[in-house]
């Protein structure tokens, strides 16, 4: 049997202050949604979004999963039953797309121990020093006996640390009739998720609570509780590139996308940045204060200190981009040196290669881009300009300073500034001049 996921996804969030809808805002670079999909994926069979009306940016970023509607917002549980269609015969679990840190791993024990057999449902749980005004679950021996809202606790029960994270499991049919018989005979109106525990014990069925982390159970409402939650996956992230074989001389300056690849024997120094879509290759290293976005860097590169490497960019074995170097759309051959204050934008460079200090592809007209082609083994002089389109051939020499606008043959040697021109003494009277004027 088919177990199904249903991720309710469709509050206003307005605490995050955005026109952007909260569950697309980014943690490492993934929306909430797709972490908390990413993790669903993993264990369940089917994946059903509920959503609310005129949120087709929410439906595109689920895709290609089911969405429906909760076409009036009626609380937790009736956003939960528009989902009915869809939820199988086998278990199913109702979450919130605002959780987004639950980790396969917890969900696999919640989606078990339901399974089991010894609990008709099954809810997750867990601990906080300091609870604060969380739902608190009463229970004995891992069995609930309810779920009392800080509201409506007695000190004793506001002295229990178990929390409530919302998070249900139960078989599909028992799901939907609980959640059927939930009233909005509340102050708001509303009809609860967390009502189906009362229902569910109100059948004699056993509640399980599963105990799991804090930090994957926070929900997310507002501009700082994203920001622990960066924190907290960013702390993953670091952790597991560690336990792959990254050294990282300072972890916590280092900022990592949730798709950032890295091979063995990396070596990360502080205040690095990666964007989306970045892989790195065994043996590089990425040094103090570069930034990286959308590219590959090949075996035993060195980038860095303070390089940009932009998406679309490519980087062969051994190669040195060095600091401030900003590296677009381009290929860097094998042992290709590019080691200061340079521009390479939509190019491609021959393995071999040395492209001298404040050298730029001029790769941009005004109105479209276009490329610059070098060969290999050859030698680009400090303070060249390249004016695409254009190509120099392999093992040309450009002197520096040369503008180039026109192709570069094979082994040629290309010059292209204004003739040095040499006034003998003129240094002299143009400073007594110039004193002269001063003095009025």
């Amino acid at each position: 049997m088919q177990a199904t996921a249903i991720l309710l996804a469709a509050g206003f969030g307005t605490r995050m202050k955005s026109a952007l809808p909260k569950t697309l805002h980014k943690i490492a670079g993934r929306s909430m949604l797709r972490h908390l999909i990413g993790s669903c994926e993993a264990v369940f069979d089917r994946v059903v979004v509920v959503l609310g009306p005129d949120m087709e940016p929410v439906a595109l970023e689920a895709a290609p999963h089911k969405c429906v509607v909760q076409h009036e917002r009626l609380g937790t549980a009736h956003a939960a039953l528009q989902a009915v269609d869809h939820f199988g015969d086998g278990e199913v679990a109702v979450l919130y797309a605002d959780n987004p840190l639950i980790r396969p791993e917890t969900l696999e024990r919640l989606l078990n121990r339901r399974r089991a057999g010894d609990s008709g449902l099954a809810l997750l749980a867990f601990r906080l020093a300091d609870p604060a005004r969380y739902g608190r679950v009463i229970a004995h021996h891992e069995q609930v006996d309810r779920i009392v809202e800080w509201a409506d606790a007695t000190e004793s029960e506001r002295s229990v640390d178990l929390c409530n994270a919302g998070v249900l499991c139960a078989n599909a049919q028992d799901m939907t009739r609980w959640l059927m018989g939930v009233t909005a005979e509340n102050a708001k109106g509303e009809f609860y998720l967390t009502d189906v525990v009362a229902k569910a014990r109100g059948e004699q069925v056993r509640v399980a609570a599963v105990e799991a982390p804090a930090e994957e159970l926070a929900g997310v409402n507002s501009r700082a509780e994203l920001a622990e939650a960066e924190a907290v996956v960013q702390t993953w992230l670091r952790r597991a590139a560690m336990e792959a074989g990254v050294t990282m001389i300072d972890p916590s300056s280092v900022f990592l996308r949730a798709d950032t690849r890295f091979e063995a024997d990396v070596t990360i120094e502080p205040n690095v940045v990666f964007g989306d879509g970045v892989t790195v290759a065994r043996g590089a290293a990425i040094r103090a204060f570069s930034h990286l976005d959308g590219c590959v860097i090949g075996p035993n590169c060195i980038v860095g200190p303070y390089a940009r490497l932009r998406p679309g960019t490519v980087l062969e074995r051994d190669v040195h981009v060095g600091n401030f170097v900003e590296v677009k759309a381009t290929t860097l051959g094998e042992g290709v040196k590019a080691s200061h204050l340079t521009y390479l934008g939509d190019a491609s460079v021959g393995a071999g290669t040395n492209i001298g200090a404040g050298t730029i592809t001029c790769n941009f007209d005004g109105y479209e881009k276009h490329r610059t082609t070098i060969g290999a083994r050859a030698f680009i002089g400090s303070d060249v300009a390249l004016v695409a389109p254009v190509s120099v051939g392999d093992g040309a020499i450009v002197a520096a300073g040369s503008v180039i606008t026109e192709d570069v043959a094979a082994d040629a040697l290309a010059l292209a500034r204004g003739k040095q021109v040499q006034k003998p003494g003129r240094a002299v009277t143009m400073r007594a001049a110039a004193e002269k004027r001063k003095r009025g």
